[in-house]
């Protein structure tokens, strides 16, 4: 029985991802903020779903995992999908501090709290969901493309730890391109958008197949590989939205 926990279901790619891994036989702990939404996927499939309202943001969440993870009766994936980004040019405060309590905080305690638990349970496979936003730092969204390097950044030094520790811990970094969800709100001129159950399907691949980082999709393999040569005295001219 493969026994799979999603956070950030509600919505969006965690809530697509939800529905192919039930496609594929898994046994589902879900959680999300909101836990209507949850419910109705817990509809589709009510003897292998398990719903827990959960907020990354509180101290507590990992002991609402912890709770999610026994009543599903364990853990083989982790899959983090819950964020927050907005465009803020007017660098306004409240969303600068916003994102980084979500994406750096929150993401740093639940990753940390389903790798120590790994790591007591013989292991298993953390899949996150961060962004191309990570590669260079975007004028257009600060807080989000800082916080997204760093998320990038602390899986990779957990694959280290894990190599180091000589625990059977798999990890994929997830860095989609924008996509048409709500994260994205009313910015339909986003360059190369893509398609949320598409991207969803490709995710799920890249997990089946243990991907260490998979950017999606082939445009933004080439689009992010030539970000990562353009020199700073450029990038700082350019105007990238």
């Amino acid at each position: 029985m493969k026994r799979a926990v999603i956070i950030g279901a509600s919505s969006g790619l965690g809530h697509e991802v939800t529905r192919l891994l039930l496609d594929r036989g898994y046994t589902m702990g879900i959680a999300a903020r909101r836990i209507e939404p949850l419910e109705q996927i817990k509809a589709m499939a009510p003897e292998r779903v398990v719903v827990r309202s959960l907020d990354v943001t509180r101290d507590d969440a990992p002991q609402a995992l912890y709770s999610l993870i026994d009543e599903l009766g364990g853990m083989d994936l982790f899959f983090y999908a819950s964020g927050v980004g907005k465009q803020n040019m007017e660098l306004n405060a409240d969303i600068e501090l916003n994102t980084v309590n979500t994406n750096a905080m929150g993401f740093t305690r639940m990753i940390g709290a389903a790798f120590r638990y790994m790591a007591q349970h013989g292991g298993g496979h953390i899949a996150a969901i961060s962004s191309i936003a990570g590669t260079k730092g975007l004028g257009a969204a600060p807080s989000y493309s800082a916080t997204k390097a760093m998320q990038n950044t602390y899986l990779q030094a957990l694959e280290q730890q894990a190599a180091m520790r000589r625990l059977a811990i798999t990890f994929t970094d997830l860095r989609p391109g924008f996509v048409a969800t709500p994260l994205l709100g009313d910015h339909p001129t986003y360059p190369m958008l893509l398609n949320t159950e598409r991207v969803a399907r490709e995710m799920v691949r890249a997990v089946e197949h243990r991907r260490h980082v998979w950017v999606i999709d082939w445009r933004w393999r080439i689009a992010t590989a030539l970000w990562r040569r353009i020199p700073r005295w450029l990038w700082r001219r350019l105007n990238v939205k």
